[in-house]
């Protein structure tokens, strides 16, 4: 048996490579989200000023100003403390949900909550969601996962799904019998929100179905079309291995993220609808919102911005960006906040 200290350089390594190999382009879909099949409906004669369009949210009592998040990203290395202090600043400068990366190693060694205790000193007042993945949440009891949102102080908890992931990863755990059932378990006895979301191969209409009813709030669709961790987990795989030819069967799998907000629709899902996948603009954001989207998560324009040399100032652009580009969609469409949007049909589609 691998000790500790093998684990541990093990899980640091696998974490730098995802960061590294998750900005390199051949680790992007090449099928796209689907969002330019979508048209927002222009709106010549807005009756409205454009300083009176307000982004403002709320979750679960939190009040935020905008509607799009930090997508879960990465921890447990030190390149990932650097990278989620600069994320969790930004959350709390900026009034915005942040998804931590995943917190697995903790669940095994305690002395990993080291990283997010140094987070929450740092940005006590920001909106964090703890993140273990499905396997976890089958694997380990509740009152780990319970520690594992109070040691956060985090206001919600993502449980993500990856199966195609942990196929492919050398270290996966493709171990996902009885998921709904914990999911369930987890989802009714936590005291906080819960979270599903996949992690960039979306959503069928069969499994959004089945996750009625069993007291989630809300599911993050998370499709094709962004970053995709087939792709991803495939360059770790060396060449002679077979599990590299097959990664690159599966580099398009998956559901769009456009196609799994039309099954949404379809289903008449009883819990809230997130967004992720491929998003890269405000105008990404506005699209996904009026489709019926809650909150929309970006990840890898997130990351491109906390590596830089200027961290900080790089993701308050982009935060300003994201926030103009929105509220110019909202303008030019006639509506004066994200629920009219999300309310009224103010979209067709592309060339129809």
């Amino acid at each position: 048996m691998n000790s500790m200290a093998d684990q541990n350089s093990t899980f640091e390594t696998r974490k730098r490579d995802h960061i590294r190999i998750a900005l390199d382009s051949r680790a992007q879909s090449m099928t796209s989200s689907g969002l330019e099949s979508i048209q927002l409906v222009h709106e010549a004669l807005p009756d409205l000023n454009f300083n009176e369009i307000n982004l403002a949210s709320e979750f679960h009592g939190q009040s935020l100003r905008a509607p799009f998040f930090i997508s879960s990203m990465t921890a447990g290395h030190e390149r990932g403390r650097e990278i989620n202090l600069a994320l969790a600043r930004l959350a709390s400068d900026r009034g915005l949900i942040m998804g931590v990366g995943s917190q697995r190693r903790e669940l095994e060694d305690s002395s990993a909550a080291s990283e997010w205790k140094e987070v929450r000193k740092h940005s006590p007042n920001a909106v964090l969601l703890a993140n273990i993945g499905i396997a976890q949440a089958i694997q380990f009891p509740l009152d780990k996962i319970q520690a594992l949102v109070e040691n956060l102080g985090a206001a919600g908890l993502f449980i993500h799904l990856n199966p195609l992931q942990e196929c492919l990863q050398p270290e996966g755990t493709p171990h996902f019998r009885g998921s709904l059932q914990a999911l369930e378990k987890i989802a009714r006895a936590l005291h906080v929100p819960v979270v599903v979301k996949e992690t960039g191969c979306g959503f069928s209409q069969d499994t959004l179905r089945r996750l009625k009813n069993i007291n989630i709030a809300a599911v993050d669709v998370s499709g094709l079309g962004g970053t995709h961790w087939g792709r991803v987990e495939t360059q770790r795989i060396p060449g002679d291995d077979f599990r590299s030819q097959s990664g690159e069967v599966f580099n398009e799998w998956g559901t769009t993220t456009l196609q799994s907000m039309l099954n949404a629709q379809e289903v008449d899902v009883n819990y809230q609808l997130w967004a992720s996948g491929g998003v890269r603009h405000g105008l990404d954001v506005a699209k996904l919102i009026a489709l019926g989207a809650q909150f929309v998560g970006l990840a890898k324009p997130w990351l491109q911005a906390a590596v830089s040399p200027q961290a900080d100032a790089e993701l308050h652009r982009l935060a300003d960006r994201l926030e103009f580009e929105l509220k110019t969609a909202l303008f030019c469409t006639g509506v004066r906040t994200p629920q009219d949007l999300r309310t009224q049909r103010r979209w067709t589609w592309q060339n129809a």
